[in-house]
């Protein structure tokens, strides 16, 4: 049994902050073996971020803040408020638009390693070892 708590991860190397403005904290990785990553992403109003996670698929709650996702291939637009679920079944490439704070629990599966980074495309590109 696991037991993880948001603030023993803060500051660690599970708390990632993006030169983007968001920050996420990866409460679950690769490492910790259960077949999936499970973080918390904050993203501050006004942040839009195009994202297209080519090697994984992500699944999304948002509990608190409001916004929008659009499919970029698409052109589709979505209001996301607290109690929505996205889930980006098709490797969708998407631009999440925060109107306010919004913050989202996320899934990756495969999961993530916790040291990826977002490439030209928005997708995760594992790092090299």
């Amino acid at each position: 049994m696991k037991i993880i708590r948001t603030e023993d991860l803060r500051g660690t190397d599970r708390e990632v902050v993006s030169p983007d403005g968001w920050t996420s904290v990866r409460w679950l990785l690769a490492k910790d073996g259960m077949g999936f990553s499970f973080h918390e992403t904050t993203f501050p109003p006004g942040l839009e971020f195009d994202m297209w996670y080519k090697h994984h698929f992500e699944a999304v709650f948002c509990y608190q803040g409001e916004g929008t996702i659009v499919n970029r291939d698409t052109g589709e637009e979505f209001e996301i408020r607290p109690g929505t679920v996205y889930a980006l079944d098709n490797h969708d490439r998407h631009t999440l638009k925060a109107k306010t704070e919004m913050k989202l629990v996320c899934s990756f599966n495969p999961p993530v390693t916790g040291r990826e980074i977002h490439d030209e495309d928005g997708a995760y590109v594992p790092p090299e070892d």
